[in-house]
C-alpha cells in the first residue's frame, strides 16, 4: 500500500508538500523524504512526535539512539510507517533542526494501492516558497506559567529586592542559615 502525506510547515503563508511512500518503510525514510521535499541539506537532527487527534505532542522517535543504554531506545529506522500510522492514528509531528526548529504537521491523507512503475518516496504536489528562517516559538511565556505560576505571588517584592542585594538573612523563609 502507498501512504499519502501532506506534510504542512508550521509558518505563516501556506508552505506544504505533498508525499508518496511505501507504508512498509521506515520513519526514517519518511524524514528522508520530508527533508528532500523543503530543500533541507539533510545535515541535521530531527524527530518525530506523536500526537493526539488536536495535535498535542506525545512520544519522541528520535533520529538516532539518545538513551543512556545503547539499544534501550527505539529509533526512526525501527518503526514501520503502518505500525504508527493508519486510517484511525493520522497525525504526527515533525521536527528539523533543533537550533531552528522547522516543525511540520504530517497526516496522512489516503491510502491507496501502489502504481506499478512509480519510485517511492516521491513528492507529488508543492506548495509555497520556504521562508529563510523558521517561524519564532514562544518558550518563555508558557514555560514561565507552568512553572511559577502558583508560586509567583507568594514571593514579597522586599524580600526579592533583598535576596538580589545579597542579603544572606534566611529567616523570613523558614530556612536555617547553615541548613547541611
Amino acid at each position: 500500500m502507498v501512504y499519502k502525506f501532506r506534510v504542512i510547515l508550521d509558518a505563516e503563508e501556506d508552505v506544504f508538500r505533498d508525499i508518496a511512500i511505501l507504508d512498509d518503510d521506515t520513519l526514517e525514510d519518511l524524514h528522508n523524504a520530508i527533508f528532500n521535499a523543503f530543500g533541507f541539506d539533510g545535515m541535521e537532527v530531527a524527530s518525530f512526535y506523536t500526537c493526539d487527534e488536536t495535535w498535542n505532542q506525545e512520544e519522541e522517535i528520535s533520529l538516532f539512539d539518545t538513551g543512556d543504554i545503547v539499544g534501550d531506545q527505539k529509533i526512526m529506522s525501527d518503526y514501520k510507517l503502518s505500525e504508527i500510522l493508519d486510517k484511525q492514528n493520522t497525525k504526527i509531528i515533525y521536527v528539523y533542526d533543533f537550533i531552528n526548529m522547522w516543525t511540520f504537521l504530517v497526516e496522512l491523507a489516503a491510502v491507496e494501492e501502489q502504481v506499478v512503475g512509480n519510485t517511492y518516496p516521491e513528492t507529488i504536489f508543492s506548495h509555497g516558497e520556504m521562508p529563510d528562517e523558521a517561524m519564532e516559538k514562544n518558550f518563555e511565556a508558557d514555560m514561565h506559567d507552568d512553572i511559577y505560576g502558583e508560586f509567583e505571588d507568594d514571593i514579597d517584592e522586599d524580600d526579592l529586592d533583598n535576596m538580589m542585594d545579597g542579603d544572606d538573612s534566611f529567616e523570613d523563609f523558614g530556612f536555617e542559615e547553615n541548613w547541611n
